[in-house]
């Protein structure tokens, strides 16, 4: 599985594949983004916030660009939105614009509010996001599979893979990063130049999404493997020190820590090592802290023992001196979950929220227990 093209990582759900049609479209995928913090009310800069359809965010800035005469530069922003769905998300840009703003008008772009703040947003400044989604044709058998799928989810979280749209329409960027990371250890400056610069970082974050994937889809089976298997059988599945065996078979929940991975206080905080496994452990379940995966560079926060083994062994270090590198959570928890069912129209609506950086069509994969695109039809 590993080294096909497409690679699609292992679920932590075991049900059988529920039977549901869903479509990112603008009634039945709703996205609205959640700021890190309040707005100052006062400053330089101009906070507007826009709900959109049918626009990718570069999309977005372009137009108001055109509009407004504002430079593409001129405007920040906390994260990129689908451009499938209803989104809505903030913007800022200087204040000076603000009355090409309030005079703007553009089809699926509307301005829902404004207000002034000290500084520029930037990617990153915001707490996470709220998803609405609907899912059709629901007979109430699978209705009910939801639910349960839903209910464990919501109790014990689900690993934090990159989406799909990470990969591309033709899931091509990891091999198209390899093919550029090639040509920069090469020193091919002839040939790098066909590659812009924010393409060059978009196919390297790409890169690294895969195999941070890669990774965390190998400790999803490790602890699948731990629920199901002895200690003498994990022993010569794996060839662990025994310490480290009977570390991961002792724990309860799901998800298995490793002693001497890199762990970090949830949902925001410093990283730290995991030393004190049985005390990590614990507040692990508690949602206080969470493992961190690697996402490959030079100045990534490194792991200890096995861990680091691990990580060698999926991840590798091929390019890694031209990626800075950075760590992102193996494992988080939806908040604020709900959901209902209308037996009537065969439509079950879940909304929840996430941190920033998680995927609401990787939480919907693992709840539906099964890939809910098809690369082809993207």
């Amino acid at each position: 599985m590993e080294n096909s093209a497409i690679f699609k990582p292992l679920l932590t759900t075991t049900h059988t594949p529920i039977n549901a049609y869903f479509s990112k479209n603008s009634s039945d995928f709703v996205v609205r983004e959640i700021p890190l913090y309040e707005y100052s009310g006062s400053g330089e800069h101009l906070i507007v916030q826009i709900q959109k359809k049918g626009l990718s965010t570069f999309e977005l800035l372009s137009i108001l660009s055109s509009a407004t005469g504002a430079k593409i530069r001129d405007f920040g922003y906390a994260g990129l939105k689908d451009k499938e769905g209803m989104t809505t998300q903030f913007i800022s840009l200087p204040a000076k614009f603000e009355s090409a703003i309030e005079n703007f008008s553009y089809d699926n772009i509307k301005i829902l509010n404004t207000t002034r703040h000290n500084n520029k947003l930037r990617i990153g400044h915001l707490k996470g996001n709220h998803f609405f989604i609907r899912l059709k044709k629901v007979l109430p058998s699978e209705a009910q599979k939801l639910k349960n799928a839903i209910n464990l989810i919501d109790s014990r979280g689900f690993a934090n893979y990159f989406g799909y749209q990470r990969f591309g329409k033709f899931a091509n960027n990891y091999q198209n990063a390899k093919e550029l990371l090639t040509v920069m250890a090469n020193g091919d400056k002839k040939i790098l130049k066909k590659y812009n610069p924010k393409l060059r970082d978009f196919l390297i974050s790409a890169y690294q999404s895969e195999l941070f994937n890669r990774y965390l889809s190998k400790r999803v089976e490790i602890s699948r493997f731990c629920d199901s298997f002895s200690i003498k059988e994990l022993a010569e599945i794996y060839k662990f020190d025994m310490d480290t065996i009977k570390d991961l078979k002792s724990q309860k929940q799901f998800f298995k820590l490793i002693r001497g991975e890199v762990m970090g206080h949830y949902p925001f905080g410093k990283l730290f090592l995991c030393e004190d496994l049985s005390c990590e452990v614990e507040k692990f379940i508690q949602r206080d802290r969470t493992s961190c995966g690697l996402l490959l560079g030079s100045k990534a926060y490194e792991a200890s023992g096995v861990a680091m083994q691990i990580e060698r062994d999926i991840i590798g270090a091929e390019f890694i001196k031209f990626m800075n590198g950075s760590r992102r959570f193996n494992w988080v928890w939806a908040d604020e979950m709900r959901y209902s069912y209308n037996e009537e129209e065969a439509q079950f609506s879940l909304s929840f929220t996430l941190q920033k950086g998680s995927y609401a069509t990787t939480l919907l994969r693992e709840i539906l227990g099964r890939e809910i695109f098809d690369f082809a039809d993207l």
